[in-house]
Parts: C-alpha cells; structure tokens; sequence
C-alpha cells in the first residue's frame, strides 16, 4: 500500500500490496501544509503518519472483498504485534520524499 500525499490531497495506489506500506510525500510538502493535505487520511507526527485503517478500507476500494479483507486484517494483526498501530488503531507509515 502506498500513499501517495501532494497538495492536491491523497490517493492510495496498490491496495493489493498488503507487504508494503509508505506514504510518498511531494518534496517540499511539510509542516501544517502536509497536515491539511492529509486530510483524514491521518495524522502527521515527525516524519511519520498515524494513518487511519478506515481510511484505507474505503480509499482501497474492497469493501466489499472478503479475501481482501481478511488479508488486511493479517496485516493489521501483524503491525499491532510490531507496535506499529497505536491505541486508537491507526497504523504508522514512513515518509518518504518524491
């Protein structure tokens, strides 16, 4: 999965890649314009985002797939184990710089 972030706003690109997940960040994007561009995609925190799962079950555009959403929910699984979901269940993803 990954979140491409410009001034424009966001767009999620290979929903199906449930092994890669970054957010791709317009260069020079940053501070309280990345914020608003975020939207509620999620939240801004240093060179990371806390991005909201909800966010991404409808931006994927398979709600309605189950084997989609079971494989999802893996990976939800597997991101809490890791301490990369925070208490209200939003998931941290890296910031990388187009």
């Amino acid at each position: 999965m990954i979140i491409h972030v410009s001034a424009q706003g966001t767009r999620l690109d290979a929903p199906d890649d449930l092994k890669a997940f970054k957010l791709v960040v317009a260069d020079g994007l940053a501070g309280e314009d990345l914020a608003d561009a975020l939207g509620p995609t999620g939240q801004l925190d240093g060179e990371h985002v806390w991005v909201s799962p909800d966010w991404l079950r409808q931006a994927s555009g398979r709600t309605g797939d189950a084997a989609w959403t079971g494989s999802f929910e893996a990976m939800l699984a597997y991101a809490t184990k890791k301490g990369w979901v925070n208490a209200a269940g939003a998931i941290r993803g890296h910031i990388e710089r187009a």
